[in-house]
């Protein structure tokens, strides 16, 4: 182990964790990039060694959620470690300066340069941009200078990402993504959601840190490690779905038996992201697993597409636009039961042919008849 992650070492023995504990972090990072696990020593080397990024975290117009999703990472632990030895030059709701000594740290770091950029909230720019001001600046004006500026930015929880419930119908305050609002971004990564796990963003950080590059990402510029699949690909409830089974009802049997909750407004299979994978409050649960369904709250235009919560979708993906679920529902049962009459027709078959070992009989001299 290299001498210059001892400081890293000496930290992580500080908080209780050991040295068995933080490989196991490096291989399930390298789990979750869908790399070898013979990455996992790459991964250790990059987080004990090398020098953490700088970064200014910026927060707009949002319910400061995804602040306090980064201040309660602490599964695993090694996540709480990377975040917090970070350079975090600056971020408002939780630093010790205020008012001009707090505007003269951000001012220091992005003329250093080579920061990160986080943002948190959309940013407005109707009555131009007296919505959300900040040191007498609008948001867009910090927003295009210090985003502009960085290394990167990352876009964390929906507001920043799409826009979210700020840009929802008929948007009055004329809020905007990052992208739409500093269109000269440079690299963007998006992390969606209300809010984002922080899981994610350490993830993302220790890929960068590790490859000296940022992840590749979908359309939405969102990480594919993190947004690859369909919440409806990973569900613990689909194999209810694959038989027929949903909730059709609030607290009826199904809804305790934990069958598919399509019928109830479930989003999940037009929603990408790992919520089943890593969870939520340290891994203990997710939406669905503890009853409630996926809103898609990490879908573009989610509060307008995604709304009303509790009505399922009209269409289903590959099964056409206008495929119903009730009648999709009926054929998966009609399946699922043609299918067991099918085997059971070929068995029968078989037996017919072939006899079957429990059809023997053995006579009384030892024979079989």
């Amino acid at each position: 182990m290299a001498d210059s992650g001892s400081w890293f070492m000496d930290e992580l023995e500080r908080r209780g964790v050991s040295r068995r504990d933080f490989m196991g972090f490096c291989a399930a990072m390298t789990s979750v990039f869908a790399m070898p696990r013979a990455v996992g020593a790459q991964v250790a080397d990059a987080i004990m060694t090398k020098e953490k990024p700088s970064l200014v975290w910026l927060e707009f117009q949002d319910c400061a959620g995804n602040t306090e999703s980064f201040l309660r990472t602490s599964r695993p632990p090694v996540a709480d470690i990377v975040l917090g030895t970070l350079s975090l030059d600056y971020h408002e709701p939780i630093m010790a300066a205020a008012g001009h000594q707090s505007e003269e740290a951000l001012a220091q770091a992005v003329a250093k340069g080579g920061y990160i950029a986080v943002v948190e909230g959309s940013i407005p720019t109707g009555a131009n941009g007296a919505y959300c001001t900040i040191g007498g600046r609008a948001a867009l004006d910090i927003a295009q200078e210090v985003c502009g500026n960085a290394a990167a930015t990352i876009a964390v929880g929906t507001c920043s990402a799409f826009g979210g419930l700020p840009a929802a119908a008929p948007n009055p305050t004329g809020a905007l993504s990052v992208a739409d609002a500093v269109p000269n971004v440079g690299t963007l990564i998006n992390l969606p959601a209300c809010p984002m796990n922080a899981e994610n963003l350490a993830a993302v950080v220790v890929y960068y840190l590790t490859f000296n590059r940022w992840p590749a990402t979908d359309r939405y510029r969102r990480p594919l490690f993190a947004y690859g699949k369909s919440i409806h690909d990973n569900c613990e409830r689909r194999a209810h779905y694959d038989a027929g089974q949903y909730v059709e009802e609030w607290g009826d049997e199904g809804h305790r038996t934990g069958y598919c909750l399509y019928k109830m407004g479930c989003k999940g299979p037009v929603t990408y992201q790992n919520c089943p994978v890593i969870r939520w409050n340290d891994g203990t649960n997710w939406p669905i697993g503890c009853g409630h369904p996926c809103i898609g709250c990490a879908e573009p235009d989610f509060w307008d597409q995604m709304t009303p919560f509790y009505t399922h979708l009209s269409g289903f993906p590959g099964f056409g636009m206008h495929s119903n679920i009730d009648k999709i529902g009926f054929w998966g049962s009609v399946g699922v039961g043609a299918a067991f009459a099918a085997h059971g027709l070929v068995k029968l078959g078989q037996r017919a042919m072939h006899g079957h070992p429990k059809d023997l009989q053995v006579d009384e001299e030892g024979g079989q008849s």
